[in-house]
């Protein structure tokens, strides 16, 4: 990419005046360049966003699928583009699985228009910015899922790269490819990892998983 091309940004934002509001600075703003903005995930999945964006500002609270679930699908559909979450908390476990998802970075929305736009270029050139506050929330997570933990059962390696598969940010339909297997496939292994982690959700497995070093 020359420094003459602007950076291409999608926007997906349910408040209105919000989601103009971040229109008109990245317009406005020489070097960047709305492709797109829209209410709702569905919308930018049903639609036609234009140019491939570069990187997505995703609000994490969203009507419909919510943005923590639904970075998974936006990075199938755009796989070299960054996606910043935006939120008004610091939700830990919204922060834990928008990661746990893809995400390349989290931003409160009270994030200054300046710093904003600095952290999409730094996503755009492969940085993954946070907010302060968010950047330490992370930590205490890390923190508190260092410690070791043993499994009670082994999981086999065809689990064990499924998961970090879904860890990356893969949907369970992308995973099936890399792994040659069904969806429905897929689908059994993840019920057998569950039962082996005994947990119930897709993070709480990569944690456990990353707390037992498997991943």
């Amino acid at each position: 990419m020359t420094e003459q091309e602007p950076i291409r940004v999608l926007i997906v934002e349910d408040d209105r005046v919000t989601r103009d509001g971040l229109r008109l600075l990245v317009d406005g703003t020489p070097g960047y360049s709305c492709v797109s903005a829209f209410g709702s995930l569905e919308q930018v999945l049903a639609g036609r966003t234009g140019e491939q964006p570069n990187v997505v500002l995703l609000d994490i609270k969203l009507p419909g699928v919510p943005g923590s679930q639904g970075v998974a699908s936006l990075r199938e559909r755009w796989p070299g583009a960054a996606i910043l979450m935006l939120t008004a908390f610091d939700d830990e476990d919204k922060i834990f699985e928008s990661l746990c998802n893809g995400a390349t970075g989290y931003l409160l929305k009270r994030t200054p228009p300046a710093r904003l736009l600095d952290a999409v270029r730094e996503a755009r050139d492969g940085g993954a910015p946070m907010s302060p506050e968010i950047a330490r929330k992370v930590v205490e997570l890390f923190r508190r899922t260092a410690p070791p933990v043993a499994l009670e059962e082994a999981l086999t390696p065809q689990e064990t790269r499924l998961l970090r598969l879904l860890a990356e940010g893969c949907s369970y339909q992308t995973a099936g490819g890399e792994l040659g297997v069904s969806i429905n496939t897929v689908r059994n292994y993840i019920r057998n990892v569950y039962e082996k982690l005994q947990v119930h959700t897709k993070s709480a497995a990569v944690s456990k998983a990353m707390r037992a070093g498997l991943l």
